[in-house]
């Protein structure tokens, strides 16, 4: 979600190597591109809808409307929908503790998971304040508690839980160790990794678009991440690996 279009794409563009074609038949919406396979969308929705500007995660659903439901019975928010929007529904939703997602029920891009490297999504991450209550939360609405679990696993791991679909690691959810009390200084939120080759020089590429180092490149044990923000505030994390 972000509140201006062209800003947006000339940010990421610069950035990630990203190219962009209109998607879904509106004038204000844009998938991304890279080496010919999709990588995101970018919609000038926030100001009009009245939404931050911020990166979001969208769960494929097969029902827009059980699923809208299920999130209001537990206590959450559906702001937004369910909707038409292009060849699907969309809804967008707040956990209990306020993290924004979306749900989508509809055609899927077959090469929207596919693709890895540099320039693509390679995780999606929760930080949320109870990391036990959110994954009870997702894994009811979501229906992960009555997958088969070779169709989806959900498992806690090094003080986080780890979402596999499929057999593929697609997220997780931290927010301390499951015995720990909920921590009020966590804002919580949907936080998404980009891959990068040189994660250094991806930040003064971004500082030097008009964006922000929120926080220095530094080696981590899942590589080398630096935090930053893009022109309008939209925070996101830039890793030197595929995770």
């Amino acid at each position: 979600m972000t509140s201006d279009l062209r800003l947006a794409q000339d940010f990421y563009h610069g950035l990630l190597g990203w190219e962009f074609r209109p998607a879904f038949h509106r004038k204000e919406y844009v998938v991304a591109y890279k080496d010919g396979a999709p990588v995101a969308g970018i919609g000038a929705l926030a100001r009009s809808m009245g939404f931050p500007v911020a990166w979001s995660p969208y769960f494929a659903v097969e029902s827009a409307d059980k699923v809208s439901d299920r999130i209001r019975e537990r206590g959450a928010t559906v702001a937004v929908g369910p909707i038409p929007f292009g060849p699907g529904r969309v809804a967008w939703a707040a956990d209990p503790m306020g993290a924004p997602f979306g749900i989508w029920e509809g055609y899927t891009e077959p090469e929207w998971p596919v693709r890895r490297g540099p320039g693509f999504p390679s995780w999606i991450e929760l930080r949320t304040r109870d990391i036990f209550a959110a994954t009870i939360f997702y894994s009811e609405v979501l229906g992960w508690d009555t997958e088969p679990p070779e169709r989806c696993d959900v498992r806690y791991t090094d003080e986080q839980v780890l979402v596999r679909i499929e057999g593929r690691t697609v997220g997780s959810l931290r927010g301390g160790a499951l015995e720990s009390a909920p921590d009020p200084r966590i804002r919580p939120r949907w936080h998404v990794y980009f891959c990068v080759e040189d994660v250094p020089a991806a930040a003064e590429r971004a500082a030097a678009s008009g964006g922000e180092v929120v926080t220095p490149p530094e080696e981590t044990h899942h590589g080398w991440e630096s935090t930053l923000r893009d022109r309008q505030g939209g925070l996101f994390t830039v890793m030197s690996r595929e995770n």
